[in-house]
């Protein structure tokens, strides 16, 4: 047990292996308040992430008869790393995330005969429609990831998080070498 009184007595690495030991605070915080000599150990302060304190995993999500938009977001709170205790809104700390079997999505209701996928060249009489029974069934990869990038920030950080997504129609994918971890919902 370390007293606060008697702090001066300990190395900062003996007050770290003590810390650590129970859980208080996290290592990058605690170094923080090593270094600005503070008098308490137990005084924690907010841990902001940045790009050299980032580690990434990766995740496969299983969009076999799940909703388009479900597992469309699933993947969107990973890319954007809302699951971690350690999110900071103005770094990207999202995990990369592999979405299988994205041609066996389901939509719910009558969409798949009443949405559309719109795009407008800018010019007059530019606007082409795809319905989406017709683009689920020629490119489901693009529709899961339509939704995915929807769901993401608008912004730098929305940018490089969608490019962490891979998307595969079926359920085989590139990726065996990461050693992706199924991602389950609790």
């Amino acid at each position: 047990m370390i007293d606060d009184n008697h702090i001066a007595d300990y190395t900062p690495e003996q007050i770290k292996n003590y810390v650590l030991n129970i859980g208080y605070i996290n290592e990058n915080s605690l170094v923080k308040v090593l270094y600005k000599n503070e008098a308490k150990i137990f005084k924690m302060s907010t841990f902001m992430a940045n790009e050299k304190t980032v580690t990434r995993k990766w995740y496969i999500l299983d969009a076999a008869n799940k909703p388009l938009g479900e597992t469309a977001a699933q993947a969107a709170v990973l890319l954007r790393g809302k699951h971690k205790t350690d999110y900071t809104p103005h770094v990207d700390c999202g995990d990369f995330v592999i979405v299988i079997n994205a041609a066996k999505a389901v939509l719910t209701g009558n969409k798949l005969n009443q949405k559309y996928y719109r795009t407008h060249s800018g010019y007059v009489g530019g606007l082409k429609e795809v319905q989406y029974k017709t683009l689920m069934a020629t490119k489901p990869e693009f529709a899961m990831q339509l939704a995915v990038k929807g769901m993401l920030p608008h912004n730098k950080i929305g940018d490089a998080s969608i490019t962490r997504l891979k998307v595969y129609a079926g359920a085989e994918h590139k990726q065996q070498a990461q050693q992706p971890v199924p991602y389950t919902v609790d």
